[in-house]
């Protein structure tokens, strides 16, 4: 939005003749106005930047989220272990995105593959960044690496966590954000050297970037890992080692859904921007408030969904499922919430459910063991939220949000062609492409130097235990005695 310009030129003519010295009047009320001006422009960025700031401290608390979902969905011999995989993520995490991470996702003038400049915060703050936007990318890297290390839980040695999470945040992820979010990758909607599929890949607050590369990261780490000790019996059926707390699933749940309108509405990261000529009620904050409804249709659709679908299955009502089926239509939607409308939303829900349920079977077939369902969900639902988006995405939406030439593609069922959803799947094959070229060698590699998994006496005993000096729960008896917590190597096992 460009200010208004005041010229002592042009005014002092508009004095008239009984003016003294019109000239030196006209440039003492420009000065002024001058004055002002700055200062309203200062107040804009004050708003983005509050703005942009509070979003990243939403999203920052779905950490907390992850640590509870994560707490509640093991058993509870392994509580202080995924706790404290938790914590590491978000310090590990904050080091090797300060040092290398936020450089090779934006540090422009770069490539179309890698950022090359802007390395531990050099020559920052800058006109492209501030560094309100280097803690809100932080934010979404930390959150990538969380989703990784429930798959592996229950079973992984402690410095793999510490291995995997920085590489994920310091190298994997930040490459995958440049190619689809900086200005200058190959796949950016925002690319002004020309669009892939003359349109960009369109991935507003991440199911790819973010969601996809964490549920492949762990899909590779579980699958060469092997399921953990009496998650399938010696005839390969299912045994469900179900977690020790849906209370702290549920409260986890709630967070993340919270942390999630930071997420995702706070993706535009300015609110102050008009549509057209401004001074009327529409602009970038209708299209925040937009994105917050479709990210709570998507999420409620899901639960709905789960809750009758599983309940149809087998015949239960069960709270932990609705929790992940709500948290799959909140990663579905993440890709398309800005540029769809909300009954579209409410699709992208229902599917998503329907993709969770779908990818949880073929696990229990393919005897695959990921204790938070996080690569069914974020993997399976990420990729179905990138496919929505190439379907259902409006022309007006895309051309508020990203701007352009008329004639830019949109969805496909919305009339704009096949192009949009072209440019989606190619984000879907390169994301596991990429991801599988290096995670994959790595925890291969750790498996090989018998760093990745843990031995299966201390697995049986709990790692809280072999591991980390005690249980997570501590008793006192009438007598005032503590007592430490004893865990059965068999607790919560039960027959699927």
């Amino acid at each position: 939005m460009s200010s208004p310009t005041c010229s002592a030129a042009d005014l002092a003519p508009l004095f008239g003749p009984n003016t003294t010295d019109a000239v030196a009047a006209a440039g003492y009320i420009c000065s002024q106005f001058s004055t002002v001006s700055s200062k309203f422009t200062d107040a804009g960025y004050a708003v983005d930047t509050t703005y942009l700031l509070f979003s990243a401290y939403l999203v920052f608390s779905m950490q907390l989220g992850f640590a509870m979902l994560c707490a509640g969905s093991v058993r509870a011999k392994n509580t202080m272990n995924i706790m404290l995989t938790n914590v590491l993520d978000a310090a590990a995490g904050g080091i090797f995105y300060y040092l290398f991470g936020f450089a090779f996702a934006f540090g422009s003038p770069s490539n179309s593959f890698i950022g090359r400049h802007l390395f531990a915060l050099q020559s920052f703050p800058n006109s492209d960044f501030d560094y309100s936007y280097f803690l809100y990318q932080w934010a979404f890297a930390i959150a990538a690496a969380g989703i990784t290390s429930g798959s592996i839980a229950e079973r992984t040695h402690f410095v793999a966590y510490l291995i995997y999470s920085s590489f994920l945040t310091g190298f994997v992820y930040p490459v995958v954000s440049h190619w689809f979010w900086s200005p200058d990758g190959w796949a950016s909607a925002s690319n002004s050297g020309g669009l892939l599929f003359g349109s960009g890949v369109i991935d507003f607050a991440g199911s790819g970037v973010v969601h996809m590369v964490g549920g492949i990261a762990g899909l590779w780490g579980a699958f060469i890992e092997g399921p953990r000790i009496g998650r399938f019996d010696h005839a390969g059926g299912s045994v469900a080692l179900r977690g020790h707390s849906a209370s702290l699933v549920v409260l986890g749940t709630f967070l993340l859904w919270f942390g999630w309108y930071g997420f995702n509405p706070g993706s535009f990261a300015k609110i102050l921007v008009p549509y057209g000529a401004g001074g009327g009620y529409y602009g970038q904050w209708s299209a925040v408030g937009r994105t917050a409804v479709t990210t709570t249709l998507s999420g409620c659709a899901a639960a709905l969904t789960t809750l009758f679908g599983k309940r149809a299955l087998s015949g239960h009502w069960n709270v932990t499922d609705v929790c992940n089926g709500l948290l799959g239509g909140l990663a579905a939607i993440t890709a398309g919430c800005s540029v769809v409308e909300p009954w579209a939303a409410i699709i992208c829900g229902v599917v998503a459910a329907a993709v969770l349920i779908s990818c949880n079977k073929l696990a229990e077939k393919l005897k695959f063991d990921d204790p938070l369902e996080a690569t069914q969900l974020h993997g399976g639902c990420g990729a179905w939220g990138v496919l929505f988006t190439g379907l259902f995405a409006t022309e007006k939406y895309v051309m508020e949000v990203y701007g352009g030439e008329p004639g830019r593609p949109y969805g496909l069922f919305m009339g704009g062609g096949g192009r949009l959803l072209g440019a989606q799947m190619i984000q879907i094959l390169s994301i596991i492409g990429w991801v599988s070229v290096t995670m994959g060698p790595l925890f291969l590699v750790l498996h090989k130097l018998n760093l990745l998994r843990i031995s299966s006496d201390d697995e049986m005993a709990g790692m809280d235990q072999t591991r980390h000096g005690g249980f997570a729960y501590a008793y006192h008896d009438e007598g005032g005695d503590e007592i430490s917590a004893k865990i059965q190597p068999n607790f919560g096992a039960q027959r699927a």
